[in-house]
């Protein structure tokens, strides 16, 4: 049950009511059942520097950092790759003007990214049809208009900014509208080098099709091979 605040009866997450509440041997293993072991062991979280917890808090998002191993290598010395993954909220109501919304969403993936790239993140990986809110439950058609180029598109140019500032890959999965092909819908993630360029794109190639909750209203099926 929620409180009124938005809160878990008071607490800010999950985690937190578990740290409460159950015993440090126990909470072990839970956590284990939760979120699997890294390496045999369990994942332990990282301290997040005090000036990205700040720009967390005065922005309204949450930060919590990691840290995952691999395997030692026989030829390569080990490095550290620090990967970002953002949940991101619609800002505006969906009965604002779609311009409107984009824009909203899009000054906040920025203050993200911003902190992220400020973070050292390198790959940053948005989530699905983030550019929009995620309207594919409906069958509302009118929320095709989000569809977009994944080569010149507004999100695409947005992204590009920002991975050149951060130095980052930035992976964005939109609606591409892809216009030499009769204007087909695909659910696309758009992946963006470092340097702002356009590596490459993947079509989603299943789609989920669950009572009357059908993605198929909105776009294809990949059938072959999608990167540039």
């Amino acid at each position: 049950m929620g409180s009124a605040d938005g809160s878990l009866c008071g607490f800010s997450s999950v985690e937190a009511i578990l740290e409460k509440y159950i015993p440090e041997e126990e909470l072990g293993e839970v956590k284990r059942v939760m979120y699997g072991c890294n390496m045999g062991a369990p994942v332990p979280p990282l301290e997040v520097p005090a000036n990205i917890q700040e720009q967390a808090s005065s922005n309204d998002f949450e930060i919590q950092a990691y840290k995952m191993t691999a395997a030692s290598e026989q030829l390569r010395p080990p490095r550290i790759v620090k990967i970002g993954l953002i949940q991101n909220k619609v800002v505006l109501p969906s009965t604002a003007p779609f311009k409107e919304q984009r824009q909203a969403i899009f000054d906040r993936i920025r203050l993200l990214l911003d902190a992220a790239g400020e973070a050292g993140v390198k790959i940053a990986c948005l989530q699905e049809a983030w550019p929009m809110p995620f309207a594919f439950c409906t069958r509302e058609k009118h929320w095709l208009e989000f569809a977009e180029s994944a080569e010149t598109g507004e999100s695409v140019k947005f992204c590009q900014e920002l991975a050149k500032k951060h130095g980052m890959v930035v992976v964005s999965p939109i609606l591409e509208r892809d216009e030499a092909h009769g204007a087909t819908i695909w659910n696309t993630a758009v992946v963006i080098g470092n340097n702002g360029n356009v590596i490459g794109k993947h079509r989603k190639n299943h789609i989920p099709r669950v009572g009357d909750f059908n993605e198929s209203t909105y776009y294809m099926v990949r059938l072959e091979p999608a990167s540039s």
